[in-house]
């Protein structure tokens, strides 16, 4: 690909920090021109136009895409992730003959370290992180997270040596646009129905996933849900080896035997790593998560020890889980990475028995509520709901027979209302199940803002002498 670069005139679509990171690389592999574009407004890019107003190759075009920028002049053109695929401006590449490439496309060009990439429609960045740590456990460094976990891929070129490992967080929209990339080992998690105002259907959705097996050859792995019909059923299109992870013993890979993870190979005995007991994780989609997570280490060539040493002792990550305080009894959990309606369900069922105070809602993706409606009717005590999406959960809710849910238009209220509501041993989650779009740069910012007003609220019941622990 460094003919398509160097010297030459490229597009990338999106300033986010995956459009950033392809400047950068762009720049120092030696772009003649670089032109950066946004939808969004100026007054809303400060920060990412500061940056690349220290290049001095580069131009930006905030407030629209124009298709108008796609010449016969382009070598190619970068998509960052999110920006929709039905934009004029890839129209008008595909009727140029424009080359559109990915962000993880173009770094993979140039990144020679082994890259192990997870995708799935949920729990993508807790088995990246699992991963990551049980590599670092197992001395297997350089180890690095990156992709749709925050860390860009291109933003590692230069920065990781070829001996190391690059543990990858791979979505479909990353994915959909890859020609050469090709992950060491692949993970694919799971699968539901989710980003259908992106893809358009299901089938795209799921054949983007599937992407990621594409490339691999004879000598690279392949890591399958051995439960999941739809990703099991990858299996004979795969070149590379199946390992598989199931709740249950596996011919090759790793299962469960008598509440033990254990490793499976058919060349040797079985190997138990970590008692289900003993998961630092809650949660029955976190212990598949681990399931995954284990059997992509040892395909990496962790030893078993190093793996359960790191199944035992990993925390949860940031806004997945996450313990934010502990406010007159009232726990608050801040799951902003809960972008669909099924890692709310995960995230619901993590904590049985307890009666929960859900916050939901955000940005609209054509995403089914229906069997979420009937399990808040289970597990929720009340609903407290948000962002575009409140009236079409809130009706869902009321099909499912469950009325208790009120509306609010931002997250301070949403949090203080649900703060009313909670009794002692009740549990505060926030779990959207959307994107966070409509009113939030991305969750991340979401779930810092929940955190904010529930530590504000945690300091307040400090000074009126209530009892509030972290």
């Amino acid at each position: 690909m460094i003919n398509q670069v160097r010297g030459k005139e490229i597009l990338v679509v999106g300033m986010a920090r995956s459009g950033l990171a392809a400047v950068e690389l762009l720049n120092k592999i030696g772009a003649s021109n670089i032109t950066v574009t946004d939808n969004k407004n100026s007054l809303d890019l400060q920060n990412e136009l500061n940056i690349l107003k220290s290049y001095k190759n580069v131009d930006y075009i905030t407030g629209g895409n124009p298709p108008e920028l796609v010449t016969e002049n382009l070598s190619m053109i970068v998509k960052s992730p999110g920006v929709p695929p039905t934009l004029e401006i890839f129209k008008k590449a595909e009727e140029l003959s424009v080359l559109v490439v990915s962000e993880i496309e173009l770094a993979y060009a140039f990144i020679k370290t082994p890259i192990i990439g997870v995708t799935g429609t949920n729990g993508k960045t807790t088995t990246t992180a699992l991963i990551t740590a049980m590599l670092k456990e197992a001395r297997l460094e350089p180890v690095v997270s990156a992709g749709n976990i925050g860390n860009p891929l291109a933003g590692l070129f230069g920065k990781i040596s070829p001996q190391g490992f690059i543990v990858a967080e791979l979505s479909s929209f990353q994915l959909e646009n890859i020609s050469k990339f090709r992950p060491t080992i692949a993970v694919f998690l799971n699968f539901a129905e989710d980003h259908l105002d992106y893809h358009g259907t299901i089938e795209k959705y799921f054949k983007a996933k599937a992407r990621i097996f594409e490339n691999q050859v004879e000598g690279d792995y392949a890591v399958l849900n051995a439960g999941d019909y739809a990703v099991s059923s990858l299996r004979e299109s795969c070149k590379s080896r199946v390992i598989w992870f199931d709740h249950s013993p596996v011919r090759l890979g790793v299962g469960l035997n008598k509440e033990w993870i254990t490793i499976y190979n058919p060349s040797s005995e079985a190997v138990r790593i970590c008692n289900i007991s003993e998961v630092a994780l809650p949660g029955e989609h976190n212990l598949e998560n681990s399931l995954a997570a284990a059997a992509a280490a040892w395909a990496a060539g962790a030893d078993p020890s190093s793996i359960g040493r790191a199944l035992r002792s990993f925390k949860a990550i940031e806004h997945r889980l996450e313990h934010v305080a502990l406010i007159d009894g009232v726990e608050y959990i801040n799951d902003s990475k809960g972008t669909n309606p099924g890692a709310t369900i995960k995230a619901l069922l993590s904590y049985p028995g307890r009666k929960k105070i859900l916050i939901a809602g955000g940005k609209e993706k054509g995403s089914n509520f229906k069997e979420l409606a009937y399990l808040i009717k289970k597990e929720v005590k009340a609903l407290i709901l948000i962002g575009e999406t409140a009236d079409r959960i809130a009706e869902a809710a009321r099909d499912a027979g469950f009325n208790n849910y009120y509306q609010y238009k931002t997250m301070e209220e949403a949090v203080l209302a649900a703060s009313k509501y909670a009794e002692k041993n009740d549990l505060v989650l926030l779990s959207p199940a959307c994107a966070s779009w409509d009113m939030f740069k991305d969750f991340e910012e979401r779930g810092s803002a929940f955190k904010a007003v529930v530590n504000s609220l945690r300091k307040e019941r400090d000074k009126e002498g209530g009892t509030a622990n972290g």
